[in-house]
């Protein structure tokens, strides 16, 4: 289980951000759209069911994925809390995510998933891990925008968080940060951090797409 980057990762004073769900089409919008014109190094977490905000986007995402920019990694198509499924379930959430990230951004997720709401358990673990999502990706830091915040609050968890070797937690569901991304590259540069995906943090690779 990741919760924080290995030892290298603070030595190098990286950090990994992280981007979870996607309800908000504005967000993916914006996240995407930072990802292009600023260079920096993103995680997307997304689930299926927000396939009318992603899509429209993939065109923007997709040159940035082959590049190694961004990555996309599995957090179920529906966003169920895993631990009161059955183990089929639990199976079928992650292989239609997977399926749905394969034609959508032309990548697969493999081996990293992040359980909805964090919640997982050693039963979930053996079944993620049998359909090849053996590294769980949690994380040590938190916007804490799941719910709608204040700019001054989101602002204030990226100054608290935002050290070498954390896995920052955001969410694409509110608009809160559409406005601050200036200050929060801002922040990243004054702490000398430099942005990594979570392939880059743990050096891993994406298995290739079948042609």
């Amino acid at each position: 289980m990741l919760r924080r980057g290995p030892d290298a990762s603070v030595s190098s004073r990286q950090v990994a951000i992280t981007v979870d769900d996607g309800s908000c089409a504005d967000c993916v919008a914006g996240y995407a759209a930072f990802a292009q014109r600023t260079g920096v190094h993103l995680t997307f977490s997304p689930n299926g069911r927000y396939d009318r905000s992603w899509r429209p986007q993939a065109r923007v995402l997709r040159p940035l994925v082959e590049a190694g920019q961004v990555q996309v990694i599995n957090h179920t198509f529906g966003h169920p809390d895993l631990t009161r499924l059955t183990a089929g379930k639990v199976r079928d959430e992650l292989e239609r995510n997977e399926a749905w990230i394969n034609r959508t951004f032309g990548t697969s997720a493999l081996p990293y998933y992040r359980p909805p709401y964090g919640r997982h358990n050693p039963a979930v673990d053996r079944v993620a891990a049998g359909v090849g999502f053996d590294r769980v990706a949690m994380w040590n830091g938190s916007y804490s925008d799941s719910s709608l915040i204040t700019p001054a609050f989101l602002l204030g968890q990226a100054a608290r968080y935002f050290q070498p070797g954390t896995i920052m937690l955001g969410h694409a569901n509110h608009p809160t940060v559409l406005a601050l991304f200036d200050q929060i590259l801002d922040l990243i540069r004054q702490r000398d951090l430099t942005p990594v995906t979570l392939d880059e943090m743990f050096n891993t690779r994406r298995p290739p797409m079948p042609r």
